[in-house]
């Protein structure tokens, strides 16, 4: 397959007009613009007028379709997965909530089984990682997870659950705050990403966390107290640890516009991580669905509990891009590099997906001038979904 004309989002960050050649589902090669005008090929993609970006990668949602991942079945990842590569989001990474055990251990022999699958990447989105987002979080900044399955941080537990799941798990979330999670932090952070979230911890608490390993911020802002001059909090400890990077949920709804823009310049756009935290009410109706076993109310794109707490969103990561550029008035490069390049390199699979380059999988998406998905390749191959 050639893609040709398309202005393509290269590995410096910028768009050019370039061309690009896929064989055996990797790219082979990209070349400037006419420069696989001699090479022959079946099939020739022209992307005129048309931008082409890596596929994007969520490592924080929790379901779409009428699906939750916590739903625990094969039949929910891959409904999930087929919506995802619809919408130009072709590797996913999704995210437990807050249960016991049993129930997470059902989640996560799904999520392997799904993986080992012959068909799987003829179906949808790739299953490359699972963001365990509890339960080792602070009843404090519970937020839309489950208090009754709230519990102390566990090394042996996360350990279980990760052989479990085939190594599967990339992400595990904690609150440096509550007892244990400093040795929690020590054992684990050399064989998984440690990322604070759900927690009321102060300035200093969570600069010794990310000293003990911690890297990563979940859904910052959100569930940990707001910055202040006088309390920076987690906000500002990862502003001061170079090492730490930060989601971001970018759907209008959860975060202010002009906190999104000054957050980029605060962390710079290498740190920030753009994720959906979606629901399964995503790319549905208007209506009453569930998240964490909890009943949520969904209305556009706003998912409250009947408290009103937010929970999750009802937008894809392919919408949060488009909002951050259309709405929010930010560059599509740092958008790109926001939805595609740090999500990668954040979990560890930037070697093979992320970019628009030679020995990559071809996992690649044309957008429109509107930055609406036009065509989507999914290793190599048109998905037609």
């Amino acid at each position: 397959m050639k893609i040709r004309n398309a202005s393509v989002y290269t590995s410096y960050g910028n768009f050019e007009q370039l061309d690009v050649l896929i064989h055996d589902g990797m790219i082979q090669a990209v070349t400037p613009k006419d420069g696989l005008k001699n090479i022959e090929d079946d099939v020739t993609v022209d992307g005129t007028g048309m931008y082409l970006i890596p596929g994007l990668t969520d490592i924080h949602f929790h379901g779409c379709v009428g699906y939750d991942f916590c739903d625990g079945t094969e039949e929910a990842i891959e409904a999930m997965a087929r919506y995802q590569a619809r919408n130009g989001v072709t590797t996913i990474c999704p995210a437990t909530m807050t249960y016991p055990e049993e129930k997470l251990t059902e989640i996560c022999r799904a999520a392997r089984a799904y993986n080992e699958r012959e068909d799987v990447k003829r179906i949808g989105a790739s299953l490359v990682g699972i963001h365990m987002e509890g339960p080792f979080i602070s009843h404090t900044k519970k937020g839309a997870q489950n208090p009754n399955y709230i519990q102390k941080p566990d090394v042996d537990m996360y350990r279980r659950l990760q052989q479990e799941s085939g190594g599967l798990i990339k992400l595990v979330d904690i609150a440096p705050e509550v007892e244990g999670a400093m040795p929690f932090i020590q054992a684990v952070y050399s064989e998984v990403a440690v990322s604070l979230a759900h927690t009321a911890a102060d300035y200093n608490t969570a600069m010794e966390a990310f000293g003990n390993g911690a890297r990563h911020v979940t859904h910052l802002f959100n569930a940990m107290d707001p910055y202040s001059h006088r309390a920076p909090g987690v906000i500002g400890a990862a502003a001061d640890s170079p090492g730490a990077e930060v989601e971001l949920i970018c759907d209008g709804i959860h975060i202010h516009p002009a906190v999104v823009r000054s957050s980029l310049r605060l962390y710079g756009p290498d740190r920030v991580i753009l994720v959906s935290d979606s629901m399964e009410a995503t790319g549905m109706p208007d209506g009453e669905y569930s998240l964490g076993g909890q009943p949520v109310h969904v209305k556009g794109n706003r998912a409250t509990l009947a408290d009103g707490t937010i929970a999750g969103s009802a937008t894809n990561l392919m919408q949060c891009l488009r909002v951050m550029v259309q709405d929010m008035g930010l560059p599509l490069e740092t958008a790109v590099r926001c939805a595609a390049v740090n999500p990668a390199k954040s979990i560890g699979i930037y070697d093979r997906y992320g970019s628009i380059a030679p020995g990559k999988v071809a996992n690649l998406v044309l957008l429109n001038q509107d930055l609406e998905v036009m065509t989507v390749i999914l290793n190599g191959e048109e998905y037609q979904g």
